[in-house]
């Protein structure tokens, strides 16, 4: 092989090189476009009207409990930072907030924000806060298709505090879950995602958008009275026949037992 011919061989195996490795950046570029998500962003950025009058509400009514800068306020209300306008959109969709006062747990109240006023709010902790969004759907959209499966992970995930029909139940220090009846579907996807007070926060690992619809479609299944094939519901509370006839059978039974055996004695 000439010295020409060498040089050349060595040339091409240069711009070889070069192509591969810019052929690899790029792949790795559209790589990490694709499986990396995308930062949260609040959705009412876009429109800083909204965002002012948010600001303009939350100065009037929250701003005394929470700081000028969401930081807080000790022994009147928390941190603001990071809660996004899921946690927003429930506190003060369900009444909890404006609070009227310091208890154990906030109690679900008539709402004093109108839904104009409780979007802009939440607009504005968003825009300045960040946390988790609410999805696009509202209402029957966040239905799911399966509320039987939406009934084995309410059982697995839900039924320990809100009864296996959602009426509720006591916790510890004062506190409750709360019953499901009237609630809405953007209230429980917007619990679900925040976890107010002792509830805890599932994320998209733990329960995926769809599992979350589903449960919803078993939760207003069973809270809208449309699943009692006759007779009383009774509250939903579940066997209450059947369990007193249990309870008065356990009974008679057990003084049958007691006189049995204190006639032997």
């Amino acid at each position: 092989m000439t010295k020409k011919q060498r040089a050349r061989t060595k040339l091409r195996r240069r711009v070889a090189g070069l192509l591969a490795l810019g052929f690899a950046l790029i792949g790795v570029g559209a790589g990490y476009s694709v499986l990396v998500p995308e930062p949260q962003t609040a959705q009412a950025q876009d429109d800083p009207a909204i965002v002012r009058e948010g600001e303009k509400i939350y100065n009037n009514t929250c701003i005394s409990c929470h700081g000028a800068n969401l930081e807080g306020v000790k022994d009147r209300g928390p941190s603001l930072v990071g809660v996004g306008e899921a946690s927003v959109y429930f506190q003060t969709s369900t009444g909890r907030m404006p609070a009227m006062g310091q208890t154990s747990q906030m109690p679900r109240k008539p709402r004093v924000l109108t839904p104009a006023e409780v979007d802009a709010v939440a607009a504005f902790i968003q825009a300045n806060g960040g946390g988790v969004e609410m999805p696009s759907e509202h209402g029957a959209e966040l239905r799911g298709e399966d509320p039987a499966r939406g009934g084995e992970l309410f059982r697995f995930n839900c039924a320990s505090c809100h009864n296996f029909t959602g009426r509720g139940g006591a916790l510890s220090s004062g506190k409750e879950a709360p019953a499901l009846d009237g609630v809405t579907e953007d209230e429980i996807y917007a619990a679900m995602l925040s976890g107010p007070q002792n509830m805890p926060r599932f994320s998209e690992r733990q329960l995926s958008p769809e599992e979350k619809k589903d449960i919803i479609a078993y939760v207003k299944s069973v809270t809208d009275g449309n699943n009692n094939p006759g007779g009383s519901p009774i509250g939903g509370l579940g066997p209450q026949s059947e369990g007193f006839i249990a309870f008065v059978v356990g009974i008679v039974a057990l003084l049958g037992v007691t006189l049995w055996i204190g006639a032997k004695a």
